[in-house]
């Protein structure tokens, strides 16, 4: 077990991440510099030749009065069901513990909530696993998405397999003449505007211009794309996807309140997806749901939308953790839990 130290080591650590089957874009250097409120360090498992078998990459932030938190967002990327691997990470997660005097590790890992060899295997190694969490405030990363297997397969193969109705919106907004064009830096702004008229409408907290500058800054324009829809010359709906490895993800979207009759979010959709099969990739993301599947829930809709593409509903394991000052940890997730009920309800009110 190391740590990356230096720039050799990150190359060969990026090299390792973008050629493994479990890469995941918030496990790369690009992803932790977007992150600016945390420190970045990554542990490396090796095999006897030095040979870099496994890897995790984990974020550090204090949190005033409780103290360091250290985070990985979908990592580890490795054989999962290797505990000697597992091993491994686990030592340097514990050892970076020590340096920052951190009061727990929390991981939400790409791992289904099905595999119970990785369950068993994170338990015996000290872990423990909550996963209980159904609404998309309840953790960091969303346990629940949608998945569309895409791999070796053509444009006519994956259209085939959408919804009818979806593959009659996506026809439909092309008929009514939305056009989708790449966006560059600049274009952000409108971007950003859309998203402030998105979060109103449906109740969610927007992240600031800057934010999405610094990820085009470290991301684009190898990981990231703007992709914006465009009616009669007018910015009516865009999205990010982000490119890493043999993946492509629907990280971010927004839609104005006018023309949402014109379908451009089906469009947008499509666009992202043929560049993930252009890409050759394995996998397209469409990221987050709520777990509860009852047309009553208020996501409901989100839940409807990205079923349309014929993308399978993936259950992630949730949150794998160790706490090592747990009496802190306690009154913390206490206190993280009111924090985020107070702002869900602030979110009510000013709707």
């Amino acid at each position: 077990m190391k740590f990356v130290t230096d720039e050799k080591t990150m190359d060969e650590y990026k090299e390792f991440l973008e050629k493994h089957e479990r890469c995941n874009f918030q496990q790369s250097p690009e992803w932790a510099k977007v992150k600016t409120s945390w420190k970045n360090e990554i542990v490396l498992a090796e095999d006897e030749n030095g040979k870099i078998i496994g890897a995790i990459s984990v974020l550090i932030r204090k949190i005033p009065i409780f103290g360091n938190i250290m985070y990985s967002s979908r990592g580890p990327i490795c054989d999962i069901h290797d505990i000697q691997v597992m091993n491994q990470l686990t030592d340097g997660i514990k050892e970076l513990s020590k340096k920052y005097n951190a009061i727990v590790y929390k991981g939400e890992p790409d791992i289904e909530s099905k595999d119970e060899e990785f369950r068993k295997i994170v338990t015996s190694l000290g872990y423990k696993i909550k996963d209980d969490a159904k609404n998309f405030r309840d953790e960091i990363q969303p346990r629940y998405v949608f998945r569309l297997d895409i791999k070796g397969k053509t444009e006519e193969e994956i259209f085939a397999g959408f919804h009818s109705k979806t593959r009659y919106n996506v026809r439909l907004a092309t008929k009514k003449g939305v056009v989708v064009k790449e966006g560059t830096r600049e274009d952000l702004k409108e971007f950003h505007k859309i998203m402030v008229e998105t979060g109103a409408r449906d109740g969610f907290i927007i992240r600031p211009l800057s934010y999405f500058e610094k990820m085009y800054d470290e991301l684009a324009p190898k990981h990231m794309k703007l992709l914006m829809a465009y009616y009669e010359d007018k910015p009516i709906s865009g999205v990010i996807p982000i490119f890493y490895g043999n993946k492509t993800w629907y990280l971010y979207g927004a839609s104005s309140n006018e023309h949402r009759n014109l379908m451009p979010n089906y469009l947008l959709q499509w666009e992202m997806i043929k560049m993930a099969i252009a890409r050759k990739d394995d996998i397209y993301d469409f990221r987050g749901v709520s777990g509860v599947v009852d047309e009553n829930h208020p996501q409901y809709g989100l839940y409807r939308f990205k079923k349309g593409f014929g993308a399978t509903f993936t259950e992630f394991i949730g949150e794998v953790y160790l706490p090592f000052k747990p009496f802190t940890y306690t009154i913390y997730k206490f206190s993280e839990k009111v924090f985020r009920n107070m702002r869900a309800l602030k979110l009510k009110f000013k709707k």
